[in-house]
């Protein structure tokens, strides 16, 4: 049974509807559907067209409502947004005017305990966002030593990784680990007292098991290239991180491809560059919640958004002006 939840709040919502900016006869594609928020406030802004992604089958489940309420304007797609591309074609679209993403869990998930997201609850140790495949319990019960470390220093930036591993081997020889209480209690008393005003010990290697299991990383950058794919030019992406692995592969995407991508010395023989700039950045250091949202919704204090303008295609290098 769920554990009562807050009600959803999207983070960063009217700065991300202003980033996109909808307008009539548009296209736009909210890859990280949730509760719907970023697509009922694009709808709301204008008379355009939202295609809506979501791997999680409960999500699309739930989107009912809103299908009922922006009828012949808002599609969901089930999937993932690292397939948009694919997933537009079956419905005839090449092109969109704009793309958001919200990277990361949804607070629907975590707010339920059945799924296994969070050692705020008593719940089987489960994490898939597709509600199939290996979960967390089959990771932390499989795995050698030394690669649960590495998975949990890489995906939790956890600095006792190591001693968080031995202790869930430790732990796992007595019995399988099997719940998310089982596995916070575990990793609480490995890292030992932390000051009361510090999160969680255990968030770090829940953070790092949920991003593996989900193959969260790898769906980023298959979501940046579909994205980009998809793009028209004078469109824009409007994405929203929660954590440093997360924000540092948007931005590194982003930069590598725009306007402010590093150029060649002047004191150097020019090179040829292999691809024009594709991107203009906007607010390039990123966008922040204001403190009021921050105190409305706890959630978002860790919240980047990102914007880039697709600028219009460059030619090949070497080809035609």
């Amino acid at each position: 049974m769920s554990s009562p939840a807050s009600p959803h709040q999207s983070v960063l919502l009217s700065e991300v509807v202003s980033a996109l900016s909808p307008r009539d006869g548009a296209i736009y594609v909210d890859g990280t559907f949730g509760a719907g928020g970023y697509s009922r406030a694009i709808l709301e802004a204008a008379n355009c067209t939202v295609f809506a992604i979501d791997r999680d089958p409960g999500a699309v489940r739930d989107a009912q409502p809103l299908l009922d309420r922006f009828k012949g304007r808002l599609h969901i797609l089930q999937g993932r947004f690292g397939d948009m591309a694919k997933l537009l074609a079956t419905q005839g679209i090449d092109q969109v005017q704009g793309v958001t993403l919200d990277l990361g869990v949804s607070s629907m998930q975590l707010d339920q305990a059945e799924r296994g997201f969070s050692f705020r609850f008593h719940g089987p140790l489960d994490m898939r966002m597709e509600q199939e495949g290996e979960t967390a319990a089959d990771l932390v019960n499989k795995m050698a030593e030394q690669p649960l470390a590495d998975l949990i220093f890489t995906f939790g930036e956890e600095k006792k990784a190591r001693r968080v591993a031995k202790a869930i081997i430790a732990a796992r020889a007595l019995a399988p680990i099997t719940t998310t209480q089982q596995l916070g209690e575990i990793v609480r008393r490995a890292i030992g007292p932390t000051p009361a005003n510090r999160i969680d010990p255990a968030t770090r290697t829940f953070q790092a098991l949920r991003i593996a299991v989900n193959d969260e990383m790898g769906e980023i950058d298959r979501g940046l290239e579909a994205a980009d794919a998809i793009l028209a030019p004078g469109g824009r992406l409007a994405i929203v991180s929660f954590h440093s692995l997360e924000d540092r592969r948007v931005k590194a995407f982003l930069r590598s491809r725009s306007t402010s991508a590093p150029r060649g010395s002047r004191h150097l023989p020019e090179t040829p560059q292999a691809e024009a700039p594709r991107y203009r950045l906007i607010s390039p250091g990123g966008i922040e919640p204001s403190d009021a949202e921050i105190a409305r919704n706890p959630r978002a204090r860790s919240a980047r958004l990102r914007i880039a303008e697709r600028l219009a295609d460059a030619h090949p290098a070497g080809g035609a002006a």
